[in-house]
């Protein structure tokens, strides 16, 4: 599960090199070397507000101008900054369903890790009729 977790977050690094336009340092989307929780995790947190930050600060334009890049393969790949977001934020699901899959003696909490569940938890007014 963690090796999974770290290559979802290598990819998120990658393509946030890319919106930045610049080189990034991985020469693969996949690690030999898997890091602990402990190292991975605030890395995450670290890349996820780095995320947070650029789409608040993004304009409409800004999402809209193609970016030129490298995949990690040597490819030439060019995306608009829109589709690199909806790259990262479908690419990113998908694993963390897989780990959700891997992990079944989490099947409780589970259900909880949605987005609906997201939603409802950080506007709580949101149960309420």
């Amino acid at each position: 599960a963690l090796r999974v977790l770290n290559h979802a977050h290598m990819v998120d690094r990658i393509f946030a090199a890319n919106l930045q336009g610049e080189r990034h340092s991985y020469a693969a989307n996949w690690s030999a070397d898997t890091p602990v929780l402990a190292q991975l995790a605030p890395s995450i947190r670290l890349t996820d507000q780095w995320y947070i930050d650029y789409i608040s600060r993004a304009s409409s334009s800004d999402l809209e101008e193609l970016v030129d890049f490298i995949f990690t393969d040597g490819t030439q790949g060019r995306m608009s900054r829109e589709e690199m977001l909806a790259h990262v934020v479908t690419h990113s699901g998908y694993h963390r369903g897989e780990v959700g899959r891997l992990l079944p003696k989490i099947e409780s909490t589970a259900m909880r890790d949605v987005f609906a569940g997201y939603l409802h938890r950080s506007d709580p007014s949101r149960t309420q009729r």
